[in-house]
């Protein structure tokens, strides 16, 4: 008999593929009665398959009695309820380092972006202002300071890609980084007031919960400008927008929000923001090697091996 398993959310197709080719899956998203579903299999369920967006918490956890192990589509998790999972005896597992040169790619992208004003150049073209106007100047790069915001694998990719634009690194997390010799800060506020560009690279969850709020975003200043590629959590939305309308901030670039997929309308026609529906590790090949990895975790586990990038 394969082995049962629940799925919160779609999959990529040649992942799907492979999940139907070796387990019994059970759909959550297609089912017209969730919690009927869930009462009738519940007793056989062993594996989840879930998403970074969609995540699992206590309730559905809670429900499945027999649930050894998640298996998360993405390398966030702060949707998936840990400290349930640790108390049940639940493996999760997510997909890092696949998608960590997407996602510095991505945030690379929105900074040039936001600071040249390409989208608006593109539509400048595109609308036939070419012709009649001049398109306005734009802010330099090169020269600029940035203060990362968490510096792990995606982060530190981020910072190697800025670089080489002639652009200072600085950067704040939890504690020091061993063998790093770019400039600490313990004072998020402090390293806002130092630099010219706030890039938020953290992961989500309640400890990093707005932790870039209007004090944060005031100590960045007129001239300051915010790139957030980690989750829509960690900042104070309205502040952020706040700034951006009232010009108390320069800029940002932004593929992460608090209430996907709803963006604040205010945003939708400000020139100095550049926005992304949450692509950042959104190619074919990543997306791919997401799902791999969801289904070597998945398989290692079943084989009665360690999963390769577990959680908890």
């Amino acid at each position: 008999m394969a082995v049962e398993i629940v799925q919160t959310t779609p999959m990529p197709p040649a992942i799907q593929q492979a999940l139907d080719r070796d387990y019994t899956v059970h759909r959550l998203w297609e089912a017209k009665d969730r919690d009927a579903l869930l009462k009738e299999v519940a007793p056989r369920i062993r594996g989840m398959v879930t998403s970074g967006g969609v995540g699992a918490q206590p309730p559905l956890i809670e429900a499945l009695p027999k649930l050894e192990v998640i298996s998360s589509f993405g390398v966030g998790y702060d949707s998936i309820d840990i400290d349930c999972a640790k108390r049940r005896g639940v493996i999760v597992t997510n997909t890092p380092d696949v998608l960590t040169d997407d996602v510095a790619d991505t945030a690379m992208a929105l900074l040039l972006a936001m600071m040249r004003r390409i989208p608006q150049g593109d539509q400048f073209v595109r609308q036939g202002r070419w012709p009649k106007d001049k398109f306005p100047l734009t802010d330099k790069l090169g020269g600029k300071v940035m203060g990362v915001l968490g510096l792990g694998r995606i982060g530190q990719a981020i910072a190697r890609r800025a670089e080489p634009f002639n652009v200072e690194i600085r950067y704040f997390g939890p504690r020091k980084k061993a063998g790093i010799a770019w400039r600490y800060y313990d004072d998020l506020v402090a390293m806002a007031k130092d630099v010219d560009i706030l890039m938020i690279a953290c992961p989500g969850g309640k400890e990093t919960e707005k932790l870039v709020n209007a004090a944060v975003i005031d100590a960045l200043g007129p001239k300051g400008y915010v790139v957030n590629i980690a989750r829509g959590s960690v900042v104070e939305e309205p502040a952020l927008v706040t700034a951006l309308v009232t010009g108390k901030l320069a800029g940002a670039g932004l593929d992460v929000f608090a209430d996907e997929p709803n963006v604040p309308e205010a945003l939708w026609t400000l020139d100095s923001v550049t926005l992304a529906p949450h692509v950042g590790s959104a190619t074919h090949a990543t997306r791919q090697a997401m799902g791999d990895l969801v289904l070597k975790n998945l398989a290692a586990h079943f084989a009665g091996q360690p999963v390769l990038t577990r959680v908890v």
